[in-house]
């Protein structure tokens, strides 16, 4: 019995160690059951995420529409950009080490050598304007187009930490029954693209408030004045890099970035007390230091512009090797950021229209009506619409703009636009401001631009004696008669190859300044212009009309 009892109990014993061993697997595999579904898990989602990547569907825009709509009445110094938890910024697969997210605020070494080597080009000598041998934070500026798209390659490819921003305002979508679709949707779908093949965040930054106060109002109300403002000129010098640099002084970047052809020479590191330089663009024809001359030292200091030392072909070319999604996208030829606006309707949609009467200088006859004496400049052709003969409408016989009675209403023309004793070469220009934050000396023989493109005068300019307290005004002569000197456009000014600084145009005269005729002006001031009765019809001898561009064309009247 006693036997029996102490089998029983080692049966006991032995049954108990099973039961415990059994637990135990059953624990393990299930351990294990989990890990492997978490393991699944992980490599699941990775290859998502990869596959999103490729298809160009991971978009990361920080800047959410729904935060910042009801922000856009505010004034600059309360928007806020909203802090992103730093885990979020980086992949899943950085989680699964501690240095992995340090890593990834650095530029990656490997992702920028991988783009480069599949290249048929080496882009060392595309970077001398990138800054290529020290690493930086760096924000560009993305418009959707090539330009900004090419930038921002070269800025990746030179090793820079880069974050993108899409310049968003509102004011477009006033515009949008003139097009079947939203005017700047297309540009984010593309600079969204751009930004997913070499993974740079993109954020979208609303600046409607401060476009419309800084830029629409003024040139609303200049052009309600007879002047004919820049919008280009006002655009970077207070959105692009005014509002957007105060908006983002903060995130501690080193530099703001666009596509712009100039190119700026900032001092070594141990002359940083000498001021920036902004110079020309190796490409002449695409340079825009016109538009750029306005800025301040303090703004310059702060800028980099990748294609100044490349041409627009080169970047054309550059585009192709990068296979950008927008490579084969067209130039934009728009005003800054109305796009596709025709500037016309800008001017109509918030100043209104007129009716008013054309001239022509030298008789008075009566040509036509016309919607507002802003919607003319100085030099202008287009849009006249003068009736009585195609051969005018068709730009064959053309008449240009060659003054406006501002009072009255009334826009005088002539054919005789070109001739020798009409043009103007001697101007007047206020609102001065150096780039070196230093004036020019109190006579000088410069350069000078009176409009964006390759062409330059010589010219002397001379500080005038003024009153203390008023603005310092300069008198400027060029060395050869120009045809579009307009009140309110800006003048740049140039010493060999760089920009020191602009000023706007006050009124432009000559000894020799285009004649109204007394009886044009006479009819200027008729208060009942009814009284006129049809405008005069052009007739046009068959002879007269022009073979070659270069003809001299001449007409007669009924």
């Amino acid at each position: 019995m006693q036997g029996e009892t102490i089998d029983i109990g080692g049966r006991v014993g032995q049954q108990q160690s099973n039961m415990k061993l059994k637990f135990s697997s059953l624990f393990l595999f299930l351990a294990l059951l989990l890990l492997r579904m978490l393991l699944m898990s992980i490599f699941c989602f990775r290859a998502a995420r990869a596959k999103k990547v490729k298809e160009g569907m991971m978009l990361r825009v920080a800047v959410q529409w729904s935060y910042w709509k009801p922000m856009a009445s505010l004034p600059l110094p309360t928007l806020r950009f909203p802090c992103r938890p730093p885990l979020l910024q980086f992949p899943i697969s950085n989680l699964l080490s501690p240095l992995s997210a340090f890593a990834a605020l650095a530029p990656s070494d490997s992702f920028s050598s991988s783009s480069s080597s599949s290249f048929h080009v080496d882009l060392q000598p595309y970077l001398r304007c990138s800054m290529p041998h020290k690493r930086l934070r760096v924000a560009v500026l993305l418009s959707g187009g090539v330009d900004s798209s090419v930038a921002l390659r070269l800025l990746h490819a030179a090793g820079h930490s880069c974050t993108a921003f899409y310049l968003k305002i509102w004011f477009q979508e006033d515009f949008e029954n003139f097009w079947s679709e939203c005017p700047w949707e297309e540009d984010l779908k593309y600079a969204k693209a751009v930004c997913n093949q070499v993974e740079v965040p993109l954020e979208v930054v609303h600046l409607t408030y401060e476009y419309w106060n800084n830029v629409v109002s003024y040139i609303i109300e200049e052009y309600r004045c007879g002047q004919t403002p820049n919008p280009d000129v006002l655009c970077n010098t207070r959105i692009k890099f005014g509002a957007f640099l105060d908006a983002i002084s903060g995130m501690g970047f080193d530099y703001v970035a666009s596509g712009h052809y100039a190119n700026v020479i900032h001092p070594c590191a141990d002359q940083m007390e000498e001021p920036s330089v902004l110079e020309l663009s190796q490409d002449m024809v695409k340079d825009q230091t016109y538009f750029l001359s306005h800025l301040s030292q303090s703004q310059l200091k702060q800028l980099l512009f990748p294609l100044g030392c490349i041409s627009k072909d080169e970047v054309r070319r550059l585009a192709t090797e990068f296979d950008l999604p927008n490579k084969d996208r067209k130039d934009s030829q728009g005003i800054c950021f109305l796009g596709k606006i025709r500037f016309s309707e800008f001017v109509a949609r918030h100043i209104g229209e007129r009716e008013g009467i054309i001239l022509e200088a030298e008789t008075g006859d009566f040509l036509g009506k016309h919607r507002g004496f802003w919607f003319y400049t100085i030099g202008q052709h287009q849009g006249l619409r003068l009736p009585g003969s195609p051969w005018i409408n068709f730009g064959l016989l053309v008449k240009y703009v060659v003054e406006r009675d501002i009072k009255n209403n009334v826009v005088f023309v002539s054919r005789n636009y070109f001739s020798y004793d009409k043009r103007r070469r001697l101007f007047r220009v206020s609102s001065l401001k150096w780039l070196s934050g230093l004036p020019a000396t109190q006579t000088s023989q410069l350069q000078c631009k009176v409009q964006h493109g390759p062409g330059f005068y010589d010219c002397s300019f001379e500080m005038e004696v003024g009153k203390d307290g008023q603005e310092s005004v300069a008198v400027v002569r060029l060395s050869e008669d120009d045809q579009g000197l307009a009140a309110g456009q800006f003048a740049a000014f140039y010493e060999g190859r760089k920009c020191i600084g602009s000023g706007v145009i006050l009124e432009s005269w000559d000894d020799q300044s285009f004649p109204v005729c007394a009886k044009a002006s006479e009819i200027a001031r008729m208060e009942d212009k009814s009284k006129l009765g049809n405008p005069v019809k052009i007739k046009v001898k068959p002879e007269e009309v022009f073979v070659s561009r270069g003809s001299k064309q001449s007409m007669i009247r009924e």
